[in-house]
């Protein structure tokens, strides 16, 4: 076996090495630090695409790679692997969706991408700044929290920010949030059985959409909590057999938060208590 034909393999089968290829290809003259919170976003996502979780929340910060993960890597991963799947993926302008739409472009069309799915090919007929199909039927629509989904829907919804950190103070922001995901976005999964939703982003606001998603007793949210620094002593499964352990006060991503991160001992249990206070809101537990 070839080098090439290993590496195709591995990227047909490991989504944790298929998102590392995702952000060379992206940011060539970037060095991606393999931190262990990519390792668990991975093994969520992984159990959504194998039908074991539905509803999936994951909240991370900012610069956590997960939009390059959630929006571009693991659409790609899914319609490869099956390129029959409808994958609608939201953000909270049309702007930003349509640059992950880029990205995601950008990969499906490269060598490696192609060597390692050869039977996964886009349509040269629906193939537009929003929407990517392949010849098998299935796509990737971009749109927007404002955007219109009228007609169209999907096996698997992603949904990544969909509130500007902009708009979190604004009653009227949030409200409209939650109603479009209550009146129109709800309503666009082909099986709402079967189908899976995924919103990934940063908490905001005790009434942000997560806020809201878990004050509902209408579905079970599972949620993969990784705050920057962590308010208490926790586990974070990476695996089926494997956890990462998470002590207070934690760092997220130390490679990358470092200086903005860096405090005193004194200032950190400030902080801590500060958070803990607020956590009950702010990152209330949904089922793992």
């Amino acid at each position: 076996m070839t080098d090439q034909n290993l590496l195709a393999a591995i990227l047909r089968t490991d989504l944790v090495a298929f998102i590392q290829k995702t952000f060379a290809t992206l940011t060539p003259n970037k060095t991606l630090f393999m931190n262990w919170h990519i390792r668990a976003i991975a093994y969520y996502l992984e159990r959504v695409r194998r039908g074991e979780l539905k509803r999936l929340i994951i909240n991370v910060p900012p610069r956590s790679l997960k939009s390059i993960i959630g929006s571009v890597g693991f659409p790609a991963f899914v319609l490869g692997r099956d390129p029959t799947k409808r994958v609608l993926c939201v953000s909270y302008s049309q702007s930003l969706a349509i640059d992950h739409a880029n990205m995601f472009r950008i990969v499906v069309n490269s060598p490696w991408y192609r060597r390692a799915w050869p039977s996964m090919r886009l349509s040269p007929i629906k193939n537009t700044e929003t929407k990517t199909q392949t010849t098998q039927h299935g796509f990737r629509l971009a749109t927007s929290v404002d955007g219109t989904l009228t007609g169209r829907g999907g096996d698997i919804i992603i949904i990544d920010d969909p509130l500007k950190a902009d708009d979190a103070n604004s009653k009227l922001k949030r409200e409209a949030v939650n109603t479009w995901y209550a009146n129109t976005l709800l309503s666009r999964l082909d099986n709402k059985q079967e189908g899976a939703i995924i919103v990934i982003m940063q908490r905001l606001h005790q009434d942000d959409l997560v806020g809201h998603l878990l004050r509902s007793d209408d579905e079970e949210w599972h949620q993969l909590i990784l705050p920057a620094i962590a308010e208490v002593d926790d586990s974070i499964p990476l695996s089926y057999d494997h956890a990462h352990y998470r002590p207070v006060g934690d760092v997220l991503n130390p490679a990358m938060n470092r200086e903005r991160f860096s405090i005193t001992s004194n200032a950190r249990s400030v902080l801590t208590c500060s958070r803990l206070s607020i956590s009950k809101h702010l990152f209330r537990r949904a089922a793992r």
